[in-house]
Parts: C-alpha cells; sequence; structure tokens
C-alpha cells in the first residue's frame, strides 16, 4: 500500500506541466460504434501506446494507477457500463501490475438518459503509462454517438477477449471465508477450477472504491485453487464486506481470464 501511495505523490506534482505531453507515447480517440438491439449504445476507448510502453486494468496491482474518466460535458448520457477485456500481468521489480501494452481498445456501452434524443461523448480521462519510469496522462475525448450507427469488428474483437464467466470456464464451486484483521479484513476464496495458465495471478476487488486491496497469495492443487488478500480501509480498522459486491478474476496469462462476481460464505 505504501508503494502504491509513493508512486502516486511521486507523480502527482508533474502532471500539470508533463500531461498533456505524452502523445509521443498515447494516443486516444472514441469509436463511434452502434446501437445495440437494446437501445444502448456501444462505442469504445482506443488506445496507441508507443512501442514497449503500458497502461493499467481498473484494478492495477500494487503500484499502479487505475484510468479515471470524467463524463462532464456529455450530452445525453444516463450511464456507461465499461467492458474490460483481459488484461496481461507485469512483473517489474519484484512488483506485479494488471494492463495493456500496444493498444487498448475497452468497449464502453452508453444508455441514453432519453432515448429519443442524440448522445455526445465528452471525457477527460487520466491514465498513468509506463516503461522504464511512469508518467501521468490526461486525454480530452470527445464523439457524436449516431444512430444506428454501423457495426465495428475492432470493437467486436474487444468484446470477445472479455474474461470469461465462471460457468464459461468450467467452475463448479466458490466460496469465501472473512477474517478481521488489525487493519481490515483477510479474504480466502476457494474455488474448484481448471487451471487457466502456469503463473495463476488471482486479483480481488471489494466493490468499495477506497478499500486498498494486497497482491493475493495463490496456491493450486489439482482443481482446487485458493487465494488469500488483505482488504484495509481508510479507517484502519475491519470493516463490513457485502459478499454480492465482490469479484475474482483470476488471469493465467496468453489472454486467459476468468471472472466471478460474488463469492458466498461456506
Amino acid at each position: 500500500m505504501i508503494r502504491a501511495i509513493a508512486l502516486c505523490l511521486a507523480l502527482a506534482p508533474a502532471a500539470a506541466t508533463i500531461a498533456h505531453a505524452q502523445t509521443d507515447v498515447v494516443r486516444g480517440e472514441f469509436r463511434s460504434g452502434w446501437q445495440t438491439a437494446s437501445g444502448t449504445h456501444m462505442a469504445a476507448l482506443h488506445l496507441q501506446l508507443a512501442p514497449n510502453w503500458k497502461t493499467y486494468w481498473r484494478a492495477p496491482g500494487d503500484a499502479g494507477i487505475p484510468p479515471h474518466f470524467d463524463w462532464t460535458g456529455s450530452e445525453n448520457v444516463g450511464s456507461v457500463r465499461f467492458h474490460w477485456p483481459a488484461p496481461d500481468v507485469f512483473r517489474t521489480n519484484g512488483m506485479k501490475t494488471v494492463g495493456y501494452h500496444d493498444q487498448l481498445v475497452l468497449p464502453i456501452e452508453v444508455t441514453p438518459r432519453d432515448p429519443r434524443k442524440p448522445v455526445r461523448l465528452m471525457a477527460s480521462i487520466d491514465l498513468g503509462v509506463c516503461k522504464d519510469i511512469c508518467v501521468p496522462a490526461t486525454l480530452l475525448l470527445g464523439t457524436a454517438l449516431p444512430a444506428p450507427g454501423r457495426n465495428d469488428n475492432t470493437i467486436n474483437a474487444a468484446l470477445k477477449a472479455r474474461p470469461a464467466t465462471g460457468t464459461e470456464a468450467g467452475l463448479t464451486r466458490i466460496s469465501c471465508t472473512l477474517e478481521p484483521i488489525r487493519d481490515g479484513m483477510r479474504i480466502t476464496a476457494r474455488m474448484e477450477l481448471p487451471a487457466q495458465g502456469r503463473d495463476e495471478v488471482v486479483i480481488f476487488e471489494s466493490g468499495i472504491s477506497d478499500v486498498w486491496v494486497s497482491e493475493s497469495q495463490v496456491r493450486r492443487d489439482g482443481r482446487k485453487l485458493t487465494a488469500v488478500a488483505d482488504m484495509v480501509p481508510p479507517s484502519g480498522r475491519p470493516f463490513a464486506l457485502n459478499r454480492s459486491e465482490v469479484v475474482l478474476t483470476v488471469i493465467g496469462g496468453n489472454g486467459r481470464a476468468v471472472e466471478v462476481k460474488g463469492c458466498p460464505a461456506d
């Protein structure tokens, strides 16, 4: 946790002076996409990264910086839902971070406030990009979402690259044990799940935005996968955790990942 805070503090003073000077390492645009049968609109953020540079997933690991979206200025946007492609795990200086290299196509499903009116996306996107060092970048992007729009193979490929559901991956059982610790909660997940790769990584998300989650300790025995992590809130005390909001992602490499929502008691 200290390392993550230190990194963010180290980046913060430079943000105002270099945030608009990162076009040599990251460029972005919105892909306008198409209107879905349910009345939502499937668009996407498309980031192009310079060779050997990477950016981060929504749960980036101990030393990563998650992207932040400010939709101020958008027109007729009721809600947005991200469809994250399966990320990769990077190991640098003894730390694991989670994200994407070369490019990221992040599908964004937009629900209009009024389906009869046009939709326009405007966003200020803060993100971290890293190679030998990490720097913050801010992208200011906008686009109209035409109706009905048109099918986009690039967005479709990103949608197909999402993590599998538990059912799709052959998950037959999952349970979680919660244990109060001095400064928060310890969660132990036990899954019966086929192996997803040689070096599996399990990422826990608490469903609470300001709760820090440690790197998990993972053990596999045949079909049985066990992962343990600590969750620490700003109060530094044990807290109530809504099991239905917990998300576990098992990352196996080579584009293989499984996302499981909810973790019931034994």
